[in-house]
């Protein structure tokens, strides 16, 4: 059946749906936020908690994960469209999918911002169709999903700092991305990519790009200027774009149409954010050298700071073409990278709140506190001007929902869509995080436990918690 998130917010009371309720239930504000005890799960429906068990469940297999593109294919044969939609939407979609129509999507904002959390919209983009387009139609077409997210995340969120998620080769190919990276590695040819011919490209000037195909070079101003009308209308509707980094091989060209929108955009505050990827044996390099071009340049600086996940695949593509391996080679490693940018970036916003921000992206608990901590050390404000936290709908929900009845800014990514244009987007999550899937045990345990507890008071008296 449909999950109606609607009749959810009509069931629960107004005592359950109120900041102070979810305050008071969760923590006590004079002790150090614990991620351990699970109260913030009574603020989920008993059908919310035994989806999340259900879905946790089959993700912790590993053969599931793995071949789960090909288990979906094979129940839509079997169960058909309805039968398989229905089926769907009672599991993993209605676990990390805000729904498919501007009502379902907007019932999922208001709910996240009753339970003290902010949405952040992705449009699930996952395929580059460059190569079977017919000119650039398919790139528009992704253009105006692009534009109609902004719309709702301005429209439709109840904070005074909305944020949307931007895949830059939905709207310029990838393939193409993957050549202007490899010209950006000879400085003979680099020098025609700077930030001010872009800036120029952008704005509806024709600029010339020697090493591009005269095919190349028309795609590439198309894409530039698509990606000016998706900054400048967020600008205008006070929306934030966190670009989203991809892989190795095409990074350098996102990172350099990325620092271009931010030269336009960010002048007085930052509204375009870049993505570091800290998985990277190079993040702290990247995001260093960045950092000097904006102050070179003199624009704001915002950064979404993320572990990553296309580990598995950049290293089999190092091993295929015998280049070194760009990931960490142990996880303690990455914990090192991560919290080495994260300390960086806290130390320059402890100094100049308005030139830089962040967004802390991440499910390790760890990282989560070392950055409370920090912020504490350093005077930086809870409200999420300048630091906020991330993480996905539908993961991670007792440190997110922790987080927001402790006054700290935290966004949920909420992609929404059609099933079938949800599907692609739900598989490569699911493989890419396999690790992190495999690592919510604890997620899981609490989660039970709840469950427990809402059978037991059920069994000696009158229903606890939202039923």
């Amino acid at each position: 059946m449909r999950w109606l998130l609607s009749s959810s917010l009509r069931r629960a009371s107004p005592l359950s749906s109120s900041p102070g309720f979810v305050r008071m239930l969760c923590a006590d504000p004079a002790t150090t936020p614990s991620f351990d005890d699970g109260r913030a799960f009574r603020l989920k429906r008993t059908s919310e908690i035994v989806r999340a068990l259900t879905v946790f469940r089959l993700c912790s297999v590993p053969v599931l994960v793995t071949h789960c593109d090909k288990l979906l294919s094979f129940s839509r044969s079997l169960l058909g469209p309805r039968l398989f939609s229905l089926l769907m939407r009672a599991t993993a979609y209605g676990q990390f999918v805000a729904g498919e129509t501007v009502l379902e999507i907007r019932v999922a904002m208001d709910k996240l911002s009753m339970m003290g959390m902010r949405p952040m919209l992705a449009v699930p983009i996952e395929e580059d169709l460059g190569e079977n387009r017919e000119g650039e139609q398919q790139y528009d077409e992704n253009l105006a999903a692009m534009l109609d997210c902004v719309r709702i995340s301005k429209s439709g969120a109840k904070t005074t700092s909305p944020m949307m998620q931007l895949k830059v080769t939905a709207l310029l190919s990838a393939e193409l991305c993957k050549r202007i990276a490899v010209l950006l590695s000879h400085p003979g040819l680099s020098e025609q990519f700077s930030l001010t011919r872009l800036l120029h490209s952008m704005e509806g000037q024709e600029v010339r790009f020697s090493g591009l195909s005269d095919g190349e070079a028309g795609h590439f101003l198309c894409g530039l200027r698509r990606l000016h009308r998706v900054g400048e209308y967020a600008k205008c509707q006070e929306v934030r774009v966190l670009v989203d980094a991809e892989y190795t091989y095409i990074n350098p060209a996102l990172t350099l149409v990325t620092m271009a929108m931010m030269k336009k955009f960010n002048q007085s505050e930052p509204w375009i954010w870049n993505t570091y990827q800290c998985y990277l044996k190079d993040s702290f390099s990247l995001l260093s050298a960045d950092l000097s071009v904006a102050v070179r340049e003199r624009f704001c600086f915002g950064v979404k700071l993320v572990r990553g996940a296309y580990m598995d695949k950049e290293r089999k593509l190092a091993n295929e073409q015998s280049y070194p391996d760009p990931i960490h080679q142990s996880w303690e490693s990455t914990n090192h990278s991560y919290h080495q940018s994260l300390d960086m970036m806290l130390d320059l916003i402890a100094k100049d709140s308005k030139q830089y921000s962040i967004i802390i992206a991440s499910h390790n608990e760890d990282s989560v506190k070392h950055a409370m901590k920090r912020m504490q050390e350093l005077g930086i404000p809870k409200d999420g001007a300048c630091v906020c936290f991330g993480q996905l709908l539908g993961m991670c929900d007792h440190v997110s929902l922790t987080l927001g009845q402790e006054g700290y800014a935290i966004y949920k990514s909420i992609p929404y869509g059609s099933i079938d244009s949800v599907l692609p987007y739900l598989v490569r999550r699911a493989q890419e995080n396999r690790t992190v899937l495999l690592g919510i045990r604890k997620e899981r345990e609490l989660l039970r436990r709840e469950l427990w507890r809402r059978v037991l008071r059920r069994s000696s008296g009158p229903a606890g918690g939202t039923l």
